[in-house]
């Protein structure tokens, strides 16, 4: 088989993945604003990876190479065109599911108008919302050919208005949706209908009030969007902190260099000329013609209106069985170890964890990594009140969190105001492990209990993301962590660990050593298998040693997430690999990797998955599961994600996302998690 022909490509998997999304906004099983929200996902992501993966690829292109190796065998420019094909086809297909969700949401009472369908008496709440809410904060541009285009914001929306003048002339202006302007307002409800108009649509309605000053026959507005690249390009300024270089980097991202224009396709051909020849916009860059309203993400905030019935059922998020909340966490760890996995179970557990290291007067230090936190950070707030009571407290931040780097900015300068001691993680690398320990002195000794986790310290996320949170006091693990700690602080001394696995320096070899040891005993006829649960597999390095695991008769089973890289099922290369996609309610983000070890199966969670940075370019951390009783839990959740008929969809050579079906009892992975925690919280 041609070399090219054993992988797909990064890019066009991610697309893939985000038509799952994509499925369950089109999903009629899905409830109606959910459905919406899912929409809202899919464009999201779709802004995301034209930042990050698409400016990527065109990078490569500008720089003049090929990039075939590096891109799975085809050509950067080759590849742009590519995406922009498929996304304009997925694009397209979005704005069907928009149209059918609409008229299904009418049939449910809720309506939602442009301005060509505003009644009488919605026009006074219309004008006076305008008046109160819009006019204020309303950025208007007026364009003309002596006058230099100012730098339109990244991922904004505007309005571009053209207006036919009594002379004759035209004359061009952009207003910006401002992100301070509900997207969507509620106007007054008639008896059991309620009536929702978009911003955008009611500044269309205040069009003539905008530019009452200017003398035109007619006047049209349509929405437009740019997209710039999201990489980071830092200053070499020795003088600089890490922290100003990441904000002016930050900064700098919103003059980068566009990768994608979104333009309303019924824009008429002499606005768009004039447009893109102002933004210098050439050929190269993406030009995707969408429908009238861009920034679909918003559709993730849709207002609700106290429609219970159009949402998922909100689950309750479960206590850890016989972990009780209201008694010491740390005495119980102190016995034995416990799982949490959110948003199954609730996330109050590790905040309750760090709230009582602040106030336990034994607890000496405590130190922590952190990825991404919430808004408004319990964890943060844990952090600073231990400061606050004399503990130690190591945070290592990793201030390049993509698109959060800000956040973290004013968390740490918040942090380091309290006296926290603030590690910027390691030079080329980004500190991507999850994982908290705390020194606490017992018997004039030191004790360490910790945290290890496959997400990020963040109770927002932990109620829409899956994630494994161990709770340990095993002193072999939390040796080894504490080695992680140290090697934040002196990058140039490399540790040796007896137990967990860690990046950049030993995953690959460790993960090959499992995975050897499984082709070992599959050819002496013991028991041979690998079970893997991952966000995105896209390390050609990986992908390779799973098709030598399957060519020597190793059965392999993969629930992926998102990218895939690997090929499946393909005879000769990969017929003993099944993999599986699960896109659901929530978001899949757990790792774990089991391998069967003849029988006796090694259990991992991890923070890495298989894609290159993870294994060569961060800091990640592998854990291994002693607990027997957590690692039978774990089998158990692989078992009902494999054995998932409804939301999973199968990963081909088709790349077609075609459901998994068959004759076994319905399975819906994620609610049958559900059901397996509150069957043993009863038993």
């Amino acid at each position: 088989m041609n070399k090219h022909n054993e992988y797909v490509n990064r890019e066009l998997s991610w697309l893939q993945f985000n038509a799952r999304v994509l499925q369950e906004a089109a999903d009629e099983t899905v409830p109606l604003i959910e459905r919406l929200r899912f929409l809202g996902i899919f464009s999201n992501n779709l802004d995301e990876f034209f930042k990050v993966r698409y400016a990527t690829v065109k990078r490569i292109d500008q720089a003049g190479k090929g990039g075939k190796s590096e891109l799975g065998g085809i050509k950067a420019s080759e590849l742009l065109k590519l995406i922009t094909d498929v996304v304009i086809k997925q694009q397209s297909e979005s704005l069907e599911i928009l149209s059918d969700i609409e008229k299904e949401l009418e049939k449910v009472n809720i309506h939602i108008l442009n301005e060509s369908q505003i009644t009488p008496d919605q026009q006074h709440f219309i004008k006076n919302y305008f008046i109160e809410n819009i006019s204020p904060v309303l950025v208007t541009i007026i364009l003309s050919d002596l006058i230099k285009l100012p730098t339109l914001k990244d991922s904004a929306a505007y309005l571009a208005v053209k207006m036919d003048m009594n002379n004759d002339a035209k004359q061009y202006a952009l207003i910006e949706i401002s992100k301070s302007m509900n997207r969507f307002v509620v106007l007054p409800k008639k008896g059991e209908k309620h009536f929702i108009i978009m911003v955008d649509d009611l500044l269309r309605y205040c069009l003539k009030d905008i530019f009452s000053i200017f003398k035109f026959k007619n006047i049209s507005a349509h929405m437009i969007k740019i997209t710039r690249d999201g990489e980071l390009d830092f200053d070499s300024d020795l003088s600089k902190s890490f922290i100003d270089k990441i904000s002016e980097s930050v900064r700098d991202r919103q003059i980068g260099e566009p990768v994608r224009f979104v333009f309303d396709k019924n824009i008429d051909e002499e606005t768009l000329s004039f447009l893109l020849e102002k933004m210098n916009i050439d050929s190269k860059d993406s030009l995707i013609p969408g429908g009238r309203y861009h920034n679909r993400r918003d559709y993730m905030d849709f207002p609700s209106l106290g429609r219970t019935d159009l949402l998922y059922e909100k689950i309750a998020p479960l206590p850890i069985k016989n972990l009780s909340l209201e008694d010491s966490l740390l005495s119980a760890i102190a016995k034995k170890d416990y799982l949490l996995y959110t948003p199954f179970h609730t996330f109050s557990y590790v905040v309750k964890f760090l709230r009582e290291a602040a106030l336990d007067p034994a607890v000496k230090t405590i130190k922590i990594t952190i990825y991404r936190l919430a808004q408004s950070s319990q964890v943060a707030s844990a952090l600073i009140n231990a400061a606050k009571n004399g503990k130690k407290v190591i945070v290592s931040i990793e201030l390049r969190a993509r698109f959060d780097e800000q956040a973290n900015i004013d968390y740490a300068e918040q942090m380091e105001r309290e006296g926290i001691t603030l590690i910027f993680g390691v030079e080329g690398l980004k500190v991507h492990s999850k994982m908290c320990l705390v020194e606490r002195e017992e018997n004039d000794k030191i004790k360490r209990y910790g945290i290890i986790s496959t997400g990020n310290f963040n109770e927002s996320t932990a109620k829409i993301y899956t994630d494994f949170t161990l709770f340990t006091a095993d002193q072999r693990l939390m040796k080894d962590i504490n080695k992680v700690f140290s090697f934040f602080e002196v990058n140039y001394h490399i540790y040796r660990y007896k137990h967990i696995i860690t990046s950049p320096h030993y995953t690959k070899s460790k993960l090959f050593a499992l995975i050897d040891q499984e082709i070992d005993n599959v050819k002496n006829g013991k028991s041979a298998y690998i079970k893997l649960k991952l966000n995105s597999l896209s390390s050609y390095m990986m992908v390779d040693k799973l098709y030598e695991a399957s060519r020597a008769g190793v059965k392999i089973q993969m629930v992926v997430r998102g990218i895939c890289c690997l090929i499946p099922g393909v005879p000769g290369m990969s017929e003993n690999i099944e993999a599986v996609s699960i896109v659901d309610k929530f978001l899949e983000h757990t790792r774990l990797y089991i391998f069967s070890n003849d029988n006796n199966p090694k259990v991992f969670i991890s923070s890495a998955d298989w894609m290159t940075r993870n294994i060569e370019n961060r800091v990640e951390v592998t854990c291994p599961i002693y607990d027997p009783e957590i690692k039978a839990e774990l089998l158990d959740i692989f078992e009902i994600c494999w054995n998932a008929n409804t939301k999973a969809r199968i990963l081909n050579k088709e790349q077609d996302n075609q459901y998994k079906r068959n004759n076994l009892p319905k399975t819906r992975a994620q609610f049958n998690t559900y059901q397996y925690f509150l069957n043993k919280l009863n038993h």
